[in-house]
């Protein structure tokens, strides 16, 4: 099920997405002091760049209001669809998640899959103003479960690591 290009979502739905994670997000913040929503928005950019349609771009609008806001499900459909609540669904690590399984459900859906690499991939350019330890760990976390989402992770880890003092080994530059 390849929705690429669909446009099941219009534009003016995509703007009220817009304006519903906003205000979830509100009062949330990024390392490094952004606003939480940058995120979202940045992830929906880089799906928007990839040529896919509104239902992706509200799903990645959507893709954190589960797992970090007071968000319900009834409201992730009033402002999506079906289809989006079920990407949200998956891409929502519930508690006690084992990472194999939430991995796999990802990659059962196409939006879902679609909507965690640009995810992934964003959080990749942006941990530049993160830690040694956390750059660290999302390095390693990236390579053994997200490698194969998009050609682009892979440099963007591979970048993310030349900015590291102490690089997390040679595999990384072999790769």
């Amino acid at each position: 099920m390849n929705l690429k290009k669909e446009g099941k979502c219009s534009e003016e739905q995509y703007y009220k997405a817009l304006e519903y994670a906003t205000l979830k997000h509100e009062g949330q913040f990024r390392i490094g002091g952004k606003p939480y929503i940058t995120h979202p928005i940045g992830v929906a950019e880089i799906v928007r760049k990839k040529g896919y349609d509104r239902v992706y771009q509200i799903t990645a609008l959507f893709h954190d209001l589960l797992e970090d806001t007071d968000a319900t499900e009834e409201e992730i459909l009033k402002y999506g669809n079906e289809q989006v609540l079920e990407a949200v669904q998956l891409l929502t690590k519930p508690k006690n998640y084992v990472m194999k399984e939430y991995v796999e459900g990802v990659r059962s859906n196409d939006i879902a899959f679609v909507v965690k690499a640009a995810d992934r991939l964003h959080n990749l350019l942006s941990a530049v103003e993160t830690n040694e330890n956390f750059k660290r760990k999302y390095i390693l976390e990236t390579i053994e479960w997200y490698f194969d989402f998009d050609p682009e992770i892979v440099e963007a880890t591979k970048h993310l690591a030349e900015t590291m003092d102490h690089p997390v080994d040679e595999q990384v530059y072999k790769l």
